[in-house]
């Protein structure tokens, strides 16, 4: 990377910065940081972005971003450089929970963003907008976070399989 520059800021899907920068065994870090808004499918992307940081990135390079990012508006929230970052990693979950319950028979998908709407104040529930962010979206990103975590949670339900196995059809 450009080592003149105080911040060299990298846009990222799924990836972790390190596919782009190199790993050195927990001592990475140089003058790059990454970002990443979330978006659900074709809504608008949020207003945060996603600054990720290597364990040794220079502190000059993480204020340099967000210092830009910040005057351009956006909030910003710092983490560490894993796949998934702060919200797919608190997401994906979740949603894979509500379709797992819908084929569970806990209720119908109408009552579940119900109550979440109502009991939680979420602004929609987990079903209408995991599947308004379409459904074998859902399904690359929580296998992507199984395979890289093994956590069960994020496992893909049946549902986004399903969807996914269409797709590619």
């Amino acid at each position: 990377m450009d080592k003149a520059r105080t911040a060299v800021v990298i846009e990222l899907d799924l990836e972790c910065l390190g596919e782009h920068t190199g790993e050195a065994m927990g001592e990475e870090g140089s003058n790059c940081v990454g970002f990443a808004r979330y978006r659900n499918g074709n809504d608008e992307p949020s207003n945060l972005i996603e600054l990720v940081k290597q364990p040794r990135t220079k502190v000059v390079a993480i204020e340099a971003a967000k210092a830009v990012f910040e005057a351009a508006g956006f909030d910003v929230a710092v983490c560490a450089d894993q796949t998934g970052r702060i919200i797919d990693r608190l997401v994906r979950p979740k949603y894979n929970a509500a379709l797992r319950f819908l084929d569970e028979g806990l209720a119908n998908a109408e009552d579940m963003d119900l109550t979440c709407r109502l009991g939680l104040g979420y602004a929609d529930g987990p079903l209408e907008r995991v599947i308004r962010g379409d459904l074998a979206r859902h399904h690359d990103i929580s296998e992507r976070l199984f395979r890289e975590t093994g956590a069960p949670g994020y496992a893909p339900a049946r549902r986004a399989v399903v969807a996914k196995n269409r797709q590619e059809r």
